[in-house]
């Protein structure tokens, strides 16, 4: 399918050729749903730990005879029936919150979300990205051309501008990902997505049917 280019001025300077299977897939938000909470679930950490009553402090010492006090008998005051004693059934930093999906089943709902994004005019793609004066006010620029204000936006450069994410760093609602590890949670979060057209290439030949073996892409 065609597209148009854009210049930095966001002026139309060429067209290319998108790759169907990447770009003309079929929207399938139960997938794309899948998807994100899966990598939500992947991200999660489990902050929240009880201690049990082997890691509560103290308790070394039986706290009254076993008899003739006419109290109930304890062993250690680091018994959950104690205040201050351990947590029974608590919640524990052991807890594993990752799920598991499909490789396939990942690829598509990215490739789903990217051909959502181009049928509702949410992708623009640019000829080049390349500044020679590596600033934030010119990117800036260069972005107040190209999408509308408040910025809200992904940018998807080659593999050769690293530098681009240290320049729009100090911009609100602007992040850069590279072509080699596209998701589902960064494609959703921004309202647009600025892609330059060196990166169709490596995107392609990354998530190439014939190469899914051997390319893993980080999510």
């Amino acid at each position: 399918m065609q597209a148009d280019i854009f210049d930095q001025k966001n002026n139309k300077v060429d067209e290319v050729n998108l790759p169907d299977r990447i770009f003309k897939t079929e929207w399938n938000p139960a997938l794309v749903h899948q998807a994100l909470i899966a990598q939500m679930s992947n991200r999660r950490q489990a902050w929240a730990h009880t201690k049990d009553r082997s890691e509560v402090r103290g308790g070394g010492r039986k706290p009254w005879r076993q008899k003739g006090t006419g109290r109930a008998r304890h062993g250690s005051i680091r018994s959950p029936l104690w205040i201050g004693g351990g947590v029974t059934f608590g919640p524990r930093k052991e807890k594993d919150y990752s799920k598991k999906i499909n490789k396939k089943m990942r690829q598509k709902a990215v490739f789903s979300v990217l051909s959502k994004k181009l049928q509702d005019d949410g992708l623009k793609i640019v000829d080049s990205l390349k500044i020679e004066t590596l600033k934030t006010k010119v990117m800036a620029e260069i972005l107040k051309n190209l999408i509308k204000k408040p910025f809200n936006a992904l940018i998807i450069p080659s593999s050769d501008q690293s530098k681009i994410k240290k320049i729009v760093s100090n911009i609100k609602n602007i992040n850069v990902i590279s072509p080699l590890s596209l998701n589902v949670y960064d494609l959703l979060r921004y309202k647009n997505i600025i892609l330059e057209k060196e990166a169709i290439k490596e995107i392609e030949k990354h998530y190439n049917k014939t190469n899914n073996k051997t390319n893993n892409a980080t999510f």
